[in-house]
Formats: C-alpha cells, structure tokens, sequence
C-alpha cells in the first residue's frame, strides 16, 4: 500500500483567466433529512469552499432557510419536486449522496431513485447512511466503476460483510475488487481502495474525531472531482488536504471543527497550486 505525500496535491492546478462557474464542474448533493440537516450543509459548505462550480443541494425544505442563510453560493431543490429534482441531476458533473439521508422509506425511496437517474458520464460520492441502505437493500449499481464510497469502518463492514477486526488490506481490496467502486475507508489512517491501486493517508489527529468530519471530507471529495480529472489521484488529493488542514488546525485547537476545515480550504488549495 502506497503512502500518501503532499505530491499528490500537485492535481490543484493555477485556474485558467478565462473561465467561468461551468469551468469548475456542477455538483449535485442529495440528502439531510429533517433531523440530520447539519450533515447536508457541512457537506455543501466543503463542496463550494473545494471549488466545485455549481452547487445544487436537493434536500427537506426544512433545511432550505439555514443553507441559504449559511451557504448563499449553493442552490436548493425540494426533495419532494421531482420535476425539478430530475432537470438538476441531469445537469450533474458528480452526485454526493447521503450526508444526513437517514434510513426511512422516503430515503430508500431517494437512493433508488438516484441509482436509476445515474447516467454513464456521472460520478456518483455515496456517503453516510446511504451506503447502509445499499447495504440493506442489496442495490445493484448501474455504473460501478464510477462510484466511490466513503464509509467508515462500521459501515464498510455492513457493505463488506468484514468485521472490523477483520478488515485487512488483502480482505479490504478483495471485495473492492468485486464491487469494482472505488473505496475511501474512513478510520485513524484513512485508506483508499481503487481498480489502480492502494493507499493510505499518514495525516490526521484525534481532533478531527467529532460530527461532521466524514461529511466535509465527502464534500471536498466531491468538489474536487467537479473540477479535477475523474481518477483515484483526485481522489487521494482530497482526502490528504483533509487531514492536512486538520493537522493545521491542531496545533493550536484541541478540537477540529469540519466548518473550520471548510473555511480553510480556498486558503491551502492556492498555497498547493501549480
């Protein structure tokens, strides 16, 4: 397994002058029930500050007032509009699905949906309890190779079927191999499982061990697929930028709060730039 440097950041490249918000990708981010709403908006907050062009939040309208409030430079659907919902997912260059989905029939109903609305030239981010309801429900994914998961080590052993103690490297990229999706598995040394190969993130602290973090990750991910090559080195490139700010952020900070993480990424993306 290949360990992860800062060369791997050498994906964020100088924006060209001229260019526009189209340039940069449209990201569509399906979640945050009426409980879970933070989980969206975390999610959202790191999507815009990685970049991503566009964003579009398709969510419960209850969240709709706080993500205006917090994040004007990202839109909101009403997961109930499927008129809307289905115009807005066709436009998507990537999908996150699942920060703060939650596990009810109307979430169910919203990852079929999303697997059925996939087309081949979309990368799909499934994260949180939509990868325990792939799980559950068995679902088969309509483009494998262009699906990422990010779970942690739980929720990997629900879609692995490995129990934690058991997730070795061998056991972790055998079933990799079968689901062909590329794997972010979340734990002390985040690891990463693709068709290319394996690799693993020396960054991170226990700061970073609070709500949210797995969410914020999702988003970079998924802005910085918006805008960079579609490969597991864009991939690698977001999640050592995660645990590189947070490591930053530790120094000085028992806690490190995903928001901050967010805040600082514009910041590190031009210090990284070439």
């Amino acid at each position: 397994m290949q360990s992860l440097t800062k060369q791997c950041l050498s994906i964020i490249k100088t924006r060209p002058q001229e260019s526009h918000k189209g340039t940069f990708g449209r990201t569509v981010l399906v979640g945050g029930n009426a409980q879970f709403g933070g989980a969206i908006m975390m999610s959202t907050e790191a999507c815009v500050n990685a970049g991503s062009g566009l964003t579009t939040v398709v969510t419960d309208s209850k969240n709709h007032q706080a993500l205006h409030a917090r994040m004007p430079e990202a839109m909101t659907v009403d997961w109930q509009d499927k008129e809307v919902c289905d115009a807005v997912l066709a436009s998507a260059d990537v999908i996150l699905m699942g920060p703060g989905l939650g596990e009810d029939e109307k979430s169910r109903e919203l990852l079929t949906y999303v697997l059925q609305e996939q087309t081949e030239d979309q990368l799909l981010v499934i994260d949180g309890s939509a990868i325990t309801l792939v799980a559950q429900n068995n679902e088969q994914l309509p483009y494998p190779k262009q699906t990422i998961f990010t779970p942690h080590q739980m929720e990997w052993q629900r879609l692995s079927g490995i129990k934690i103690a058991d997730q070795t490297e061998e056991m972790n990229q055998a079933i990799q191999q079968k689901l062909e999706a590329t794997i972010v598995l979340k734990s002390h040394r985040t690891e990463i499982y693709s068709n290319t190969g394996c690799f693993y993130n020396p960054l991170g602290n226990p700061g970073m061990a609070t709500g949210g973090t797995g969410d914020t990750l999702a988003g970079i991910i998924a802005g910085f697929l918006a805008q960079f090559p579609h490969s597991v080195d864009t991939i690698n490139a977001a999640v050592y930028l995660h645990s590189y700010i947070a490591d930053q952020i530790a120094h000085d900070n028992y806690v490190v709060l995903p928001t901050k993480i967010s805040q600082a990424l514009p910041y590190w993306m031009k210090k990284f730039e070439i």
